[in-house]
């Protein structure tokens, strides 16, 4: 579709050239579900958007195409799920292949980011707020691609932050 870079997941876990303004979609890929988040255009806060209900592949490519023109987006981040220890998982290899995908039915360049713990963190985060476990579903899949992208748009300020000078070095 368009010649935007794809972006491997060998560049994590610091996070790799990409948009520095516009907005990105985060993704919490499921077979099933995907959650979906949204930064603001600087790129400074990340917003759960919703949950979208996998459907047929048409089906996917339409409800993409949609949010990527809705939104004018920049960008895609995809979660990165790997095992504690660093090592690949099944899901790994299913979240790389979903970001291809996404790239060539968007355009946009794509790259992965780490997803550990998001779920978990999220889950806590629900039931802290007073929410039941049995209403986590409908909300747990769009908050983890939240803290997900949040995670990465927070790697990506520290990474192209200035290095901070300790006031003792200056005088030197």
């Amino acid at each position: 579709m368009s010649t935007s870079p794809l972006i491997s997941p060998a560049s994590l876990p610091l996070g790799v050239p990409f948009p520095e303004k516009g907005q990105l979609l985060g993704i919490d890929y499921g077979t099933v579900r995907i959650g979906l988040a949204l930064s603001t255009p600087n790129h400074s806060i990340a917003s759960p958007l919703e949950i979208y209900q996998r459907s047929t592949l048409a089906n996917d490519q339409k409800k993409f195409q949609k949010v990527v023109s809705e939104h004018r987006l920049a960008g895609i981040v995809v979660g990165w799920p790997i095992h504690a220890g660093g090592q690949k998982s099944q899901k790994s290899y299913e979240s790389e292949q979903f970001g291809k995908w996404l790239h060539e039915v968007t355009g946009l360049p794509v790259c992965w980011h780490d997803e550990r713990y998001t779920s978990t963190l999220a889950a806590d985060a629900l039931s802290a707020a007073g929410i039941s476990t049995r209403k986590h579903k409908p909300l747990l899949d769009k908050l983890a691609a939240q803290l997900m992208l949040q995670s990465y748009l927070e790697a990506q300020a520290r990474r192209l932050a200035p290095p901070v000078v300790e006031e003792d070095e200056q005088s030197g």
